[in-house]
Order: C-alpha cells, then sequence, then structure tokens
C-alpha cells in the first residue's frame, strides 16, 4: 500500500523561515473547519515562537492535539531531512488511525461493556474506533468501578459500554475525535469577531433627485493600502415622494445601509442629507443601493489585488505568425539507464540528433566504453537528477571535472535551478537544456530561462496542444517535447526495496542486482520503481507508455526516454517519432495531450 504518513514539519520551522521561507502551506484536501482551526492555531504559535526569537520548544500537548484531528499511522518529516526516510509509508490503513487509546482487557458481549487501560484521556462524547470494525462508536457511557462518570485521564481502567460488533479481548481501541478538542476549535471560528473594514458613507435623499450613494474611506495609515482613495458612487432609480402620513427619519435610513453583517465592511459614519417631508416608496430601495455600492466596491478590490504582468505586446491570432513544423523532427533519446548487452551501434544514427544519459551512469567505470562511443558518434549530453540531496552535491562537484576530462561532452540537461550554481564554470563553453521539471507552462517562464542561459527547454508534461503552440510561437529558443516513454509520476525520499526486504539499517544494494520492481494498484497496474541506494531517492513510473504524434503540433525537437528497451524496440519507437508519427496499443496514452489544463 502506497500511503504516506501524514507530514509534521514542526521541528524544522526555525531552519525553514532562516533559510527565507515566507510562506507556509497547509494540506486541508477533504477536511472538516475543526481540523483547519486546530492545525492552523499550532502552527501559528510555532511560527510566533521564531519570529519573537523565543527559545523553541515542542509542547507534546501540540503534537498530540495535530495528532488527534488527523494521522495516519503517526506522523513522519517526509523529504524536509536529507536523511532516508525508512518511516515514511503506513502500510496498515489508508485513513485516519486516531490516537492509541488501549487494548481491550475484557469483553462483556450481553451487556455491551469493554474494558481496558487508557493510554490518552477520555469523555464522554468523544468517538472511538476498534481493531476489527470499520465504523466508529460515540462515547455515550463511561464507568469506572460501576460508577458513571463524565471523563477519564490517561492510566485509568475504565468500562465503556453499548459496544456492539465483531469486538473481541486483545483487540485494540482508538480514539478518533475528542469533544473538547472539536468545541476549542469551533469556538476558534464561531465566537470570534471577524475584522472588518471600516467604510465611510454619505446618502443624499432629495425632492424630485434619485437616492444617490457614496462609500469612501478616511486613506488613514492604519488601513490597508488596497483599501485607501476609495470612492465609490451609485444612484438609485427610485426618487422618493411626498410623505403622506410619517416622513422617512434619519435613523432609519441609517438603520438600513448600517446593514452590513455578512460583508467583510462596516460603515463607522453614515452622514444622511435627507429633505424634509419625503418618503421613499420602497424600503428595499436602500438595501438594494447598499448591495450595489459594496459590489462595486468589491470589484475595485478585486482589480487593484490583481497580478500586473509585465508589458509584452498582445497579437492576435490573425497576426502571429505560423512557423510549420519541419518535416521530420530532430530527436533526442534519454537512455536512462545503460544495458551492458545491448549493442548501441546499432541505433539510428541518421535519425538521432543528440543522447542524453544520467550523471549516475556516467561516473560508472562499466559503462566508460559505451558512452566513449556514444560521445564519439552524438551531440551527447549530462542529464543531471531531479533531487539533489545534501551527500550527492560533493560528488556533483567532484565527478563533473572528471567526466568534462575524460569524454568529449557537449552539455548538460539541468532539471532542477540549483543546478545553474553547479555548472557557472562550464556555461560559458557548454549548451545547457531546461528540463521537463523545470515546469515550463508560459511564455514568461520561457523568457527568464533563456535569460539564464538555456539554449533549449523541455515543456512542462502537463501542457495540452493548444498550449504547446502557444508556446512554441511565443519562443525565442528551442523548444522540446517528450513524445515518448514511461515517464515519472512521483520522486520520494523512502525506499521500497529498504522496507519490504527489511534492508535497514544496512543497505545491501538489492537494486543493483539486476532485479526489476513494481508496485501493483488495485486494478493490476503495475508501476515500475527505480531505486537509489545513493540518494535513497525512488522513482515510479507510469504504468502506460506516452507516444505522441505530431504532425498537428510545430515543435522541431522531441525527446524519446527509454529505461528497458531494447535496441530494435528503440528504433521502432524513433521511427514513429521521425515520421511525427505515434505507436498504437492498449499500452500507450498520449498524456495531458487533449486534456483542459
Amino acid at each position: 500500500m502506497l500511503s504516506p504518513k501524514d507530514l509534521c514539519g514542526i521541528a524544522y520551522l526555525p531552519r525553514l523561515i532562516h533559510a527565507g521561507v515566507k510562506c507556509f502551506k497547509i494540506e486541508g484536501r477533504m477536511k472538516n473547519p475543526e481540523y483547519v482551526a486546530t492545525v492552523t492555531r499550532i502552527y501559528r504559535k510555532y511560527i510566533d515562537m521564531v519570529l519573537n526569537e523565543q527559545e523553541f520548544i515542542i509542547d507534546e500537548n501540540d503534537v498530540n492535539d495535530l495528532m488527534q484531528v488527523f494521522n495516519r499511522g503517526g506522523f513522519s518529516s517526509g523529504h524536509l531531512s536529507d536523511n532516508p526516510n525508512s518511516e515514511f509509508i503506513f502500510s496498515e490503513k489508508p485513513s485516519n488511525c486516531g490516537m492509541f487509546l488501549g487494548t481491550i482487557k475484557g469483553y462483556h458481549p450481553s451487556k455491551g461493556h469493554i474494558t481496558l487501560k487508557l493510554q490518552s484521556p477520555l469523555e464522554l462524547g468523544d468517538s472511538i474506533s476498534v481493531e476489527r470494525e470499520d465504523g466508529k462508536y460515540f462515547v455515550s457511557e463511561l464507568m469506572q468501578k460501576n460508577q458513571n462518570i463524565k471523563n477519564a485521564g490517561t492510566a485509568t481502567e475504565v468500562t465503556i459500554g453499548r459496544m456492539k460488533g465483531n469486538i473481541h479481548v486483545g483487540d485494540k481501541v482508538y480514539k478518533m475525535t475528542s469533544k473538547s478538542l472539536t468545541e476549542k476549535a469551533r469556538q476558534s471560528y464561531e465566537t470570534q469577531e471577524n475584522k472588518k473594514v471600516a467604510l465611510q458613507c454619505k446618502i443624499a435623499i432629495k425632492k424630485d433627485e434619485p437616492i444617490k450613494m457614496k462609500i469612501y474611506t478616511t486613506n488613514q495609515q492604519s488601513i490597508s493600502e488596497i483599501y485607501r482613495h476609495i470612492n465609490i458612487e451609485v444612484v438609485s432609480d427610485t426618487i422618493p415622494v411626498d410623505a403622506l402620513k410619517t416622513p422617512i427619519s434619519v435613523e432609519r435610513v441609517i438603520k438600513q445601509i448600517s446593514k452590513t453583517t455578512n460583508t467583510p465592511y462596516f460603515f463607522e459614519n453614515i452622514t444622511v442629507l435627507l429633505d424634509d417631508g419625503l418618503y421613499v416608496p420602497s424600503i428595499s430601495a436602500l438595501n438594494e443601493l447598499r448591495r450595489t455600492a459594496l459590489e462595486k466596491l468589491e470589484k475595485e478590490i478585486e482589480n487593484r489585488m490583481m497580478r500586473k504582468l509585465p508589458d509584452i505586446q498582445e497579437e492576435s491570432l490573425e497576426t502571429v505568425t505560423y512557423i510549420p513544423p519541419l518535416e521530420h523532427p530532430n530527436i533526442s533519446l534519454f537512455l536512462r539507464n545503460i544495458h551492458l548487452d545491448d549493442d548501441y551501434t546499432k541505433l539510428d544514427q541518421a535519425k538521432i540528433h543528440r543522447i542524453y544519459i544520467s550523471l549516475r551512469q556516467m561516473v560508472e567505470k562499466k559503462y566508460s566504453n559505451i558512452i566513449h562511443y556514444l560521445a564519439e558518434n552524438y551531440d551527447l549530453y549530462i542529464y543531471l537528477p531531479t533531487i539533489v540531496k545534501g551527500n550527492y552535491k560533493n560528488i556533483i562537484v567532484n565527478s563533473l571535472e572528471e567526466i568534462t576530462k575524460q569524454f568529449p561532452i557537449k552539455g548538460f540537461v539541468i532539471s532542477n535551478i540549483a543546478d545553474f550554481e553547479f555548472l557557472q564554470k562550464y556555461a560559458t563553453n557548454y549548451d545547457l537544456i531546461g528540463n521537463y521539471s523545470l515546469n515550463v507552462f508560459n511564455s514568461h517562464t520561457l523568457e527568464e530561462y533563456s535569460h539564464l542561459g538555456l539554449s533549449c527547454i523541455t515543456l512542462s508534461r502537463e501542457l495540452n496542444q493548444e498550449g504547446i503552440n502557444e508556446m512554441i510561437h511565443n519562443s525565442n529558443v528551442d523548444i522540446e517535447m517528450i513524445v515518448y516513454g514511461n515517464l515519472p509520476i512521483m520522486a520520494t525520499n523512502y525506499c521500497f526495496l529498504g522496507k519490504s526486504n527489511r534492508c535497514y539499517p544496512d543497505c545491501g544494494m538489492n537494486c543493483h542486482k539486476n532485479n526489476t520492481y513494481y508496485l501493483k494498484d488495485r486494478l493490476g497496474f503495475e508501476f515500475r520503481v527505480i531505486p537509489d541506494d545513493l540518494q535513497t531517492v525512488s522513482l515510479i513510473f507510469n504504468s502506460k507508455t506516452l507516444s505522441i504524434a505530431t504532425h498537428a503540433i510545430s515543435v522541431n525537437f522531441v525527446r524519446l526516454d527509454m529505461i528497458d528497451e531494447t535496441v530494435d524496440e528503440m528504433n521502432e519507437a524513433i521511427s514513429k517519432a521521425y515520421q511525427r508519427e505515434r505507436l498504437e496499443g492498449l499500452q500507450y496514452t498520449s498524456g495531458n495531450l487533449n486534456k483542459e489544463v
């Protein structure tokens, strides 16, 4: 089961903040408001602790609260540490595990009583689950020595009533929700007054004239910049009439205009300019006037907050110069794995423009003869890894000098923005190609990377056909597109072999024993896993092979990624790509080519 434990990064907050991180993201997909309230409260506490330069001590009660609102087999530090994360996956359960409450010591089926010694506090209204049951029970009967109680502390032996189902002595019991923690979370957002922006208002109700309303701000420094110099005016269709009995009063007008409960605003001052003896035929006209004014204000604020992109000459589709694709594209071949028993002299050399080889294989002596042959017959590029951990940086720095002396390298494929630092001394004499992992998704990103020195950029795999063509038309550098291969769908700082084969703490390098490894999903699809004993970064690859035809795409550089293909299989894929065609069959996919982005 590929089910990661929940990430808890509190211990890393000081280092992350001191490293310059300005914003922290909390994942709350499909979580309830109580989860969000609890997590934000606790992380806010420790972020402020760092910012205020207080002694950073983590309270165990806060960690327990985080565990209680949701955890999947405990917490993990994810990929925040350079060290291999052997506890990244929880294989027993893919959903919330709750807090371990204790083990059942006694069970009375006819009465529905279970007895256990508590490992965590428990109170009426909490919910619990039992090891063999899928659902959960709400604690409505709690006893100690046959006496009903409302709550019990840790290390107390209690009896919980009204328990029926697949329950046995020795089963583990978990507290799934805490009534007190839930109530605390709810109070934090239900009983607190929302912060509102102060507005000024003038409303004019004049004889024989439409009702007019103006809202504005005082422009004080205490007001956020986006609310300064606000000046909104609206005019109603309603014209006041002479009152037959009781004319409308200033107090009644203020009462109606002040109804801003469900908005982020309030009127600090309302000035009413009211002629004597007038009546407003429909009091709802005042409500509509207020709503219209605030909606106009919202639109103004939205316009102010909208990000302004650099001024770029807008061209209509009619003025874009269409550059038709070459009859045959230039082909780049990425050999993720080099196989000693393959005859690379049989590659279709006439159709291949350049070859990429991973840094990991470039440094291995056993591949030296093959790499020499490839370097002498093709433009050869070193493919740098997407993730570079601390222990790998020195290897890169030390290896590049030796590799560039040993082989006639044409350039580098940059997979991470940090690679620009590694390659400073090589940037002048070698080509730099941007990998898809740089996530080039729009023309602004293209322009920035071209300024950094990239001569060719591989587009994001998330783009569809329309987006790809638009990028090509607006690019001043060569654009490359991946059109074939079983591509990575996940990189994880976790060794699946280390867990299943119990390699920890000593790595037996089972991943280098000519074996092939897969993860199988519930539908039977197999996802190739390639581990890395050096960085402990495992790559998981799509079960289906990408294959894209480029007749309708004006790209002139295409890339094919190979893992275990034989030379004959490579040549077949190369031939199809050269003709701008795709391989057909159920094992092939077009990726995001025809999807909405």
